[in-house]
């Protein structure tokens, strides 16, 4: 019986020293394989080139085919391009803003409108710095408008002779004959005159004072609502 308890005690004995000793499947055993660590993602390089529109375009058709550079992934991953399309530099106030996978993406746009534009490259985790932001035009409804014809002298007469404060006369028109034509006076003894007497006349005369004997020249400009400007003949006339 002695014998028998003894063995017994001894078996387990072995049983408790080899399972103390055995490998451990948990992560810190010798005996288990510790998993792979998580790869970190790296984002797509940013959108090296904007290009269409270029930068500071002007009048294009408001139908865009925005185009950029192709970026590239250091992971291989499928890159997508995020187009944004706004109203200012800061891009906050934005009309646009789409995502696709191809280089190029057309857009219709206001007409007469000043935008900007930008793209962002972006994998499935990570996206790129943004590219830089590019400004372009629409074009606008084309209006027509028409120069002044060249002022008309009325009096004194080329050449005249005449004496005293002169009145000088003149005619303007227009093809386009809703505009409103002011004019600008220049008047002196040199050839051609430089001194501007008035400005924004809407009168088509003006008086001047003269010395005897003295030989004057004289120019008359018309401008219409625009601004656009026809630069007068010089006109000449002597006192007695």
């Amino acid at each position: 019986m002695k014998k028998k308890l003894y063995n017994i005690i001894t078996v387990l004995f072995f049983s408790v020293v080899i399972t103390s000793c055995g490998g451990s499947d948990g992560d810190g055993g010798d005996g288990g394989v510790a998993p792979t660590p998580d790869t970190p993602n790296t984002a797509p390089n940013a959108v090296s080139q904007l290009i269409y529109p270029t930068s500071d375009l002007l009048c294009i058709d408001s139908t865009v085919n925005f185009e950029w550079a192709a970026a590239t992934d250091p992971d291989g991953d499928t890159v997508s391009y995020e187009l944004r399309v706004a109203l200012d530099n800061n891009m906050s106030n934005l009309v646009e803003q789409v995502t696709t996978t191809a280089t190029t993406r057309t857009l219709t746009l206001q007409a007469g409108t000043a935008y900007y534009w930008t793209v962002t490259a972006k994998d499935s985790e990570d996206s790129a710095s943004p590219s830089q932001v590019f400004a372009f035009y629409t074009e606008g409804q084309g209006v027509s408008n028409y120069a002044p014809f060249i002022a008309d002298l009325v009096s004194p007469e080329e050449d005249a002779v005449v004496s005293g404060t002169t009145n000088l006369v003149w005619s303007g028109a227009d093809v386009d004959v809703n505009d409103t034509l002011t004019y600008d006076v220049y008047f002196g003894t040199t050839n051609p005159p430089t001194s501007a007497v008035a400005t924004d006349l809407t009168a088509e005369n003006f008086d001047v004072t003269t010395q005897a004997a003295t030989t004057y020249y004289w120019q008359v400009d018309t401008k219409d609502d625009t601004g656009t400007k026809t630069i007068g003949a010089v006109w000449t006339f002597t006192t007695n």
